[in-house]
């Protein structure tokens, strides 16, 4: 089965063919990136501007570079939600036309449980394991039971951790996307040069719940508080201690989940999941007896082939989606409310 799978929820605008569930044929992602810089933060209506021009172009070419013809085209599969409303319906819709057109199965994808499913296409990990989602809008740790069975233990209860790279980043001029950037500007840096505090919330009831605010509110305006009184103030070195305690209080969290569970699988996906030192960190827990994986760096950002892929096992299990589905910017399943 050649499913091609549409993502088009933020400012990536990606189309890939996978054939399978497995084999990825071609993954085409065109990034706005370059023309969402000037603002240092991604501009909706220009994204989804931007994706209405390019969608048709990006289909076409990854259908092109899978070696095949639209007729050879088995399935069709498309991000609706969460992430930019008008983005999403950019996708969407394209997506419902080309599946009426051919008269062929569609069926719509949660961005969010298609991160967290990517791995599996490159280095398949049994079930269950210990999910952990990490992206520019979500930071989730959860026991992943099935393809479509996810319970959400622990989430940031304000900014993401991703977010929380790019405010940092936006705040002192480092460039974006912040993520990017911190991650490369913290090799040359000092990790201990401020030493910024972890939040620590309610343990007896939102143990593995996370917040990086006072993070984020520590690094932009409290610097001189934290600072060891000898090392520069460079970008390097606050890249270097921020990222340090970032990813160090997700790693607390991960930890402890894996203990209390008994899980001995673990696998990251999103955004974040490229950065270098959480990379390292998770793999580190080899040398505990764990089973870890994380996506290729090109299958952590947002992309068609983890769509596709995702897809796959909805449709062989007989899932389909109807023409009448509508894009959500929100998943409630994936965020806390506290009272």
């Amino acid at each position: 089965m050649n499913v091609l799978g549409i993502e088009t929820s933020c400012d990536e605008c990606s189309a890939a063919v996978v054939r399978d569930g497995r084999e990825i044929l071609s993954n085409v992602i065109a990034t706005q990136i370059e023309l969402h810089k000037p603002y240092e933060g991604v501009v909706p209506e220009l994204a989804s501007r931007l994706h209405t021009e390019w969608i048709a172009q990006v289909v076409q070419s990854a259908i092109a570079k899978a070696g095949l013809t639209n007729k050879d085209i088995d399935a069709v599969a498309v991000t609706n939600r969460p992430g930019l409303l008008g983005s999403l319906l950019v996708g969407l819709n394209f997506a419902k036309g080309f599946a009426a057109t051919l008269d062929i199965p569609f069926i719509t994808i949660d961005h969010i449980r298609a991160h967290l499913y990517a791995s599996q296409i490159e280095t398949p990990l049994a079930y269950p394991y210990l999910g952990v989602l990490v992206s520019g809008g979500h930071t989730v740790i959860c026991r992943v039971e099935g393809y479509d069975q996810i319970e959400v233990l622990g989430t940031t209860v304000d900014d993401a951790i991703g977010e929380a790279f790019d405010k940092v980043a936006k705040h002192y001029g480092l460039g974006y996307p912040g993520g990017v950037v911190i991650d490369r500007l913290s090799k040359t840096g000092n990790p201990n040069a401020f030493l910024f505090p972890g939040a620590s919330l309610n343990k007896g009831d939102h143990p593995y719940d996370i917040s990086y605010s006072g993070l984020k509110t520590a690094v932009i305006n409290q610097l001189d508080k934290f600072w060891d009184g000898e090392s520069e103030k460079s970008p390097e070195n606050i890249s270097a201690s921020f990222q340090r305690t970032a990813v160090g209080m997700l790693l607390k969290r991960v930890r402890l989940a894996l203990e209390d569970t008994g899980l001995k699988r673990i696998s990251a996906g999103g955004g974040v999941a490229a950065n270098s030192l959480l990379r390292s960190e998770l793999k580190d827990l080899e040398k505990g007896g764990y089973e870890v994986t994380f996506p290729s760096l090109k299958l952590c950002t947002d992309n068609g082939a983890m769509i596709a892929g995702l897809a796959y096992r909805y449709l062989s299990d007989g899932f389909r989606s109807t023409f009448d589905e509508s894009a959500s910017a929100r998943v409630s399943a994936f965020k806390k409310n506290y009272p």
